[in-house]
């Protein structure tokens, strides 16, 4: 059996080629491995390299084709994982070369590979030699420097130019731990205290945020006060405001048009428990574990496996007061969350999940009564999927009506409002809220 320091890169490596190799979600690799750690310090390594590997990865694809005489063959994609877990160790995570070399490398003997030992040994250890040489030609080319797709980097720049760079650098930087603390726990401050004499340092949200915690660095949520108790969820910032971005109040018809994970779902009802609320996903699966997730918090609201875009196939015909419209998106606002973003998107998505935005908000729009208002929103920084979709929407209704949202949800942008990924340590979201006349 492998020793532990080779067993935690072992399966990091193995995880990461079925990331980069199959095109798996990282969230949806990453269960089994950890299983198989019993010692938390693995379990926290391997989340680290395969985290940092999966960021950094279009810089140090670049810079093993230049330390390799000839690129891999593909029966080796789990050497060249393994080499980008390597590298991400070195550089990233700044751990000793030596027995990050030593691990490394042993781990292509487990694989019963003696032949790429030495392969994987020299290049990292080339890497500690010549790294200034390195990193100075990472500078000169943008995706290395940069550690995006070049199609992303060029429509970053071309939609926000004069932020691309600082937002492109906070894409790169692994985001806090934000908390929604359920009334039912008391106040804010009374919980910053609980924090403390834990030894866990936190701070509260800014202005418009009542409810926010902010935990920097961020510990795993199971040692959190109240958490089993239901009294605190995880949810960025920029998430919990679609619950204080609508009007909220005892009775009223809403829906939450594509509501799994839930997270939004019970933004909701914790500022108003009484609405009449239903929770819309298509995805009976991510259903069933938003369930489970709402029932810790306390909340029990009607759900329904269904597509919003189709109500025909389940609309009772009654229309809604409120709408909120979280639409499936590219999902570049969270990559600081989800870096093997990088890896799958490609620019024939966006096309595709413009076409489907396009479809959720007309559907919804005719389920929202009149007087009533839709918010949609999405975690995209791309201009297309946001203000784009919106103004779309607008030459298509002229009746319906721009309605303001409060300044602290982000920049102007169109119709709506755009928070950057990293500002007040939040992730990108945009904002536009709709109102159909009476």
């Amino acid at each position: 059996m492998a020793k532990p320091g080779v067993l935690v890169r072992q399966l990091a490596a193995e995880a990461l080629a079925e990331v980069v190799g199959d095109g798996r979600s990282l969230r949806a690799v990453l269960p089994e491995p950890l299983r198989r750690l019993a010692d938390p310090r693995d379990r926290a390594l391997l989340e680290a390299m395969l985290f940092e590997a999966c960021r950094w990865q279009p810089r140090y694809e670049r810079v093993l084709a230049g330390l390799l005489d000839r690129p891999l063959p593909a029966k080796q994609r789990r050497i060249q994982a393994l080499l980008l877990v390597g590298l991400a160790q070195l550089e990233a995570l700044r751990m000793a070369p030596h027995a990050v070399i030593s691990s490394t490398a042993e781990v292509a003997r487990a694989w019963k590979q003696p032949g790429m030992v030495g392969l994987v040994n020299a290049l990292l250890r080339r890497w500690c030699r010549d790294e200034a040489t390195i990193a100075a030609r990472c500078e000169a080319d943008p995706v290395a420097r940069l550690a995006h797709p070049r199609w992303l980097i060029e429509r970053i720049r071309s939609d926000w130019p004069e932020q691309a760079e600082t937002l492109l650098a906070a894409n790169n930087r692994p985001g806090p731990l934000w908390l929604r603390l359920h009334p039912r726990a008391g106040s804010v401050e009374d919980y910053l205290r609980a924090l403390q004499a834990e030894g866990i340092t936190a701070a509260a949200g800014p202005d418009g945020w009542p409810r926010a915690v902010c935990i920097d660095p961020p510990v795993a949520p199971e040692r959190l006060p109240g958490w089993s108790e239901g009294q605190v969820a995880v949810q960025d910032a920029a998430a919990q405001a679609v619950a204080t971005a609508l009007p909220l109040s005892p009775g009223l018809r809403v829906l939450d048009a594509c509501a799994a994970p839930g997270g939004k779902t019970a933004a909701l009802l914790e500022v108003e428990p009484a609405l009449d609320l239903l929770a819309l996903d298509r995805d009976p699966q991510r259903l069933a574990r938003m369930q489970s997730g709402l029932a810790r918090l306390g909340h029990a609201p009607v759900m329904r496996a269904a597509d919003a875009a189709r109500p025909g196939d389940w609309w009772d015909g009654r229309p809604f007061d409120l709408i909120l419209l979280d639409v499936p998106c590219s999902a570049t606002g969270v990559i600081r969350r989800q870096p093997d973003i990088k890896l799958h998107r490609r620019p024939a998505d966006i096309d595709a999940l413009c076409a489907q935005q396009a479809a959720l908000l007309e559907a919804a729009w005719g389920l929202l009564a009149p007087g009533g208002r839709l918010l949609y929103t999405t975690c995209s920084l791309l201009r297309e999927e946001n203000a784009g979709q919106i103004e779309a929407f607008l030459e298509r209704h002229a009746e319906a009506e721009r309605l303001a949202l409060p300044s602290h949800l982000g920049h102007p942008c169109g119709s709506g409002r755009q928070r950057l990924p990293g500002e007040q340590q939040m992730d990108g979201f945009f904002y536009a809220a709709l109102g159909k006349p009476r």
